[in-house]
């Protein structure tokens, strides 16, 4: 009988049928591919966000990670300081003292300064991000307040950055700090709201609305980055791209044993790019100009530069792009 041969047959046919295949895995674009084999390669952490304001491409690798800071957060320290310049409650040439009991050891000059010394608050600005003074910082954190600096962070919605204290100084008596300061130091942040932060600083971003003198304000601190001492990092293989100049970087590091960071603004032939970039829990403990973990932050940084701008660098824009809402609230 053929019909009950067939009914036979069907159920074989359909077994024979292969599974249905599950959905292919999306595979990450060439440039984040990148990022991930330069990190990969790394013995330690990495952490980094990237955006170009003009396009508002993104790059990231555990954008939200929170991480020490090193000095990195010295940052938030000249944003306040601006924001108070702007209010008129501080002035750049506010007089300033050293005396014999502020230097501190770590990074800076101020340290083998004689006192007292006669300083103007953008000085003291300069030192504590050109040099990333140590001593420099502890002075500003004096005259803006690390509570004022952490209402302002707040304020901005960066709820995860945040200045403990003053830098190899005592906490004064009363002053409580939170349980997490033994597992950060200084300061605590992320990627991406490090780099809202300092694109805030760049595009002269003091709030809305903008106000005819903020440029002059925002001017002096511009200068600041741009001159940064440490160029180990990122700008280490940006500085000889084609058409770089002495201001189309603009950075800010932060160094401890086991931690290179370095967050910067980068002007390039396709708008300017902010890299926030994080190295933690290096392996690479030592201090030369070939630290393992400065290495790696300068190779992502000339991956991004690469994919986003591939004809180079350009001077600092006259009027920098306007940020893309690129943080978390």
């Amino acid at each position: 009988m053929r019909l009950p041969l067939l009914l036979l047959l069907v159920p074989l046919t359909l077994a024979a049928q292969p599974a249905t295949k599950p959905a292919t895995e999306s595979l990450p674009d060439p440039l984040t591919a990148r990022l991930q084999t330069i990190a990969a390669a790394h013995h330690g952490g990495v952490a980094l966000f990237a955006e170009n304001l003009k396009t508002h491409d993104t790059a990231s690798l555990a954008p939200d990670t929170v991480v020490q800071t090193a000095s990195v957060i010295k940052l938030a320290i000249l944003y306040e300081a601006l924001e108070q310049i702007r209010a008129g409650k501080l002035h750049f040439d506010d007089k300033i003292t050293l005396t014999a009991a502020d230097p501190v050891p770590g990074s800076g000059l101020l340290l083998f300064f004689d006192t007292p010394l006669a300083l103007t608050f953008k000085d003291v600005l300069t030192m504590m991000i050109v040099m990333s003074d140590n001593t420099a910082a502890n002075l500003a954190m004096d005259h803006t307040g690390i509570d004022n600096v952490n209402a302002r962070l707040a304020t901005l919605g960066l709820k995860d950055t945040y200045l403990y204290k003053k830098v190899f100084k005592p906490v004064p008596p009363g002053v409580v700090l939170p349980d997490d300061q033994k597992r950060f130091g200084l300061g605590k942040t992320t990627p991406r709201q490090m780099a809202a932060l300092l694109t805030k600083i760049v595009t002269c971003d003091l709030g809305a609305p903008a106000q005819p003198g903020d440029q002059a304000i925002c001017a002096p601190a511009l200068k600041m980055l741009h001159v940064q001492f440490y160029r180990a990092a990122i700008p280490r293989y940006l500085d000889s791209l084609p058409g770089a100049t002495g201001d189309s970087i603009a950075n800010k590091t932060g160094s401890l044993d086991a931690v290179r960071n370095d967050v910067a603004a980068v002007s390039t032939r396709n708008g300017l790019v902010v890299i926030a970039c994080f190295t933690f829990n290096n392996q690479d403990h030592s201090w030369g100009h070939d630290h393992e973990g400065e290495a790696t932050i300068a190779n992502l940084a000339r991956a991004i530069v690469d994919a986003w701008s591939p004809g180079g660098l350009a001077p600092w824009p006259a009027g920098a792009e306007k940020p893309a809402a690129s943080v978390k609230p």
